[in-house]
């Protein structure tokens, strides 16, 4: 897993960093990460020793903001200068880092406008214009130099985050692209939530000192390799496990075939589908090998399409009464009972998840990993609560986020495939928790390996490649 910070998580951290190191300049420590960084992006992993003839042949532009964020790119500007490369800094915003300036002057880096940059060639920019305490979105003059940059195919480092991005959030309105971003001490929610993540680039978490103790963790995908279970030569569908799937309705049979969908593409050693005689009809015309009879399961999907039933209670009471590992989505949500059975997962939406904790889906959405862990200790249960960060929460206080994906599977249906996917993992018995990590992530990952409008189905089809190349 992989920590990421809020911006507020990292100012708090270095403020206690430079309280008991109050020698330590942390600025000279991000500007040597960052002029690493550049000149690996010039020179590449081979480093030269005999380079000095090349270096006065590419140039450097440093495209500087006010504040630590252009100080840090105007001292590894300095740096850059000092060794060999020629140098332009461009001051496009506020009023620049007065010793980071100094720095860059006396190291001999030359000073150009904005109207000059688009008549000159450079091999590297650097991105120090806004950092983590930046408002979203950029000037016009800057889109235009990013179209310049881009079309001129010259290579852009970012500091911290591209210009324009929140550090807090994986939404874009106007903001930089970069080839390669380096971040200090924990990655930020713009680099790892779409669409942000996808103008950062490469990200390099750069080590200065600081340790954020807050930080969350989010997984990554050697997180899913590592948890996925893969069958051996021994295995039977029972040791694969045995998924059972009370989901649909007369009025939506839809949910139960998709549900069933993503039980089955994720790996089930056998699935069987217990829904009303309608349902259990369009799932063997869609899926022949699946069971649709009771019988030994080892974990339950439930909730999926039910609708507003009056006999809804009954019907999770009946499940529930197995004792087995549940997840419960959608409508059974809504008729909780007080006891649930241990390592049960619920997979409600924000709106889902206002409703069981009697509060405003606005607030949910305005804090859902809060309301995630508020759930959890509510009902005693695992939480995932869906959006464009999903986060899981556990009765005990942890809390992580999944692997995130694009926002393609924000469409009805993908929660019925999520909760499919989920049943399987726990039925092979993963916990609740790593179900719900596992599941999420294994999604968002296939939506991100295919990008496009694929309907939830058609995503589900898409599992198996996807599991066989991360396994």
């Amino acid at each position: 897993m992989r920590t990421v910070c809020t911006a507020d998580q990292m100012r708090a951290a270095e403020q206690v960093f430079l309280d008991s190191h109050p020698d330590v300049d942390l600025m000279q420590a991000a500007a040597d990460a960052l002029t690493d960084a550049a000149v690996r992006m010039l020179l590449g992993d081979e480093l030269l020793e005999d380079s000095a003839e090349w270096l006065a042949q590419q140039r450097v532009l440093v495209l500087a903001g006010p504040g630590n964020n252009g100080g840090d790119g105007l001292f590894a500007a300095a740096r850059l200068s000092e060794a060999g490369w020629l140098v332009d800094v461009c001051q496009v915003l506020g009023t620049a880092h007065q010793q980071g300036r100094r720095a860059a002057q006396t190291a001999g880096c030359g000073e150009v406008g904005l109207d000059q940059i688009a008549d000159r060639h450079y091999d590297l920019a650097i991105d120090a214009v806004l950092g983590i305490g930046g408002r979203p979105g950029i000037p016009e003059s800057l889109i235009h130099l990013d179209a310049v940059l881009r079309e001129s195919g010259t290579a852009v480092l970012a500091v911290d985050l591209p210009s324009g991005l929140s550090a807090d959030s994986g939404e874009v309105t106007t903001a930089m692209h970069a080839t390669t971003t380096v971040t200090f001490a924990s990655a930020k929610w713009c680099h790892v939530g779409y669409p942000a993540v996808t103008r950062c680039g490469q990200v390099i978490v750069a080590d200065i000192g600081v340790a954020v103790d807050d930080a969350d963790q989010i997984d990554d995908v050697a997180d899913l390799a590592r948890r996925w279970p893969v069958p051996g030569p021994r295995s039977s569908k029972y040791s694969r496990g045995v998924v059972g799937l009370d989901t649909g309705s007369q009025q939506y049979p839809g949910a139960g075939v998709l549900g069933v969908l993503g039980a089955l593409r994720a790996g089930a050693g056998m699935v069987r589908c217990v829904g009303p005689d309608n349902v259990r009809s369009h799932v063997v015309n869609r899926a022949p090998s699946v069971v649709c009879a009771e019988g030994r399961v080892q974990a339950w999907v439930v909730g999926s399409g039910w609708g507003p039933a009056e006999d809804n209670s009954a019907r999770l009471d009946r499940r529930l009464a197995d004792g087995l590992p549940t997840v419960v989505d959608a409508d059974a949500l809504a008729v909780l009972p007080r006891r649930i059975p241990e390592n049960c997962l619920f997979t409600p939406h924000a709106g889902e998840l206002a409703g069981m904790l009697g509060v405003e889906r606005a607030e949910v959405e305005a804090d859902p990993r809060g309301h995630a862990l508020a759930g959890a200790r509510m009902f005693g249960a695992t939480v995932l609560v869906k959006g464009s960060i999903q986060w899981v929460a556990d009765p005990d206080g942890q809390v992580s986020a999944a692997l995130p994906g694009p926002g393609w599977t924000g469409q009805a249906g993908s929660g019925d495939t999520l909760a499919g996917i989920c049943g399987t993992l726990l039925a092979a018995g993963l916990s609740a928790r790593e179900a719900a990590l596992t599941g999420a992530g294994i999604q968002a990952l296939a939506a991100s390996r295919h990008p496009g409008p694929y309907s939830p189905d058609q995503l589900a089809d898409l599992l198996p490649q996807v599991i066989g190349d991360l396994v």
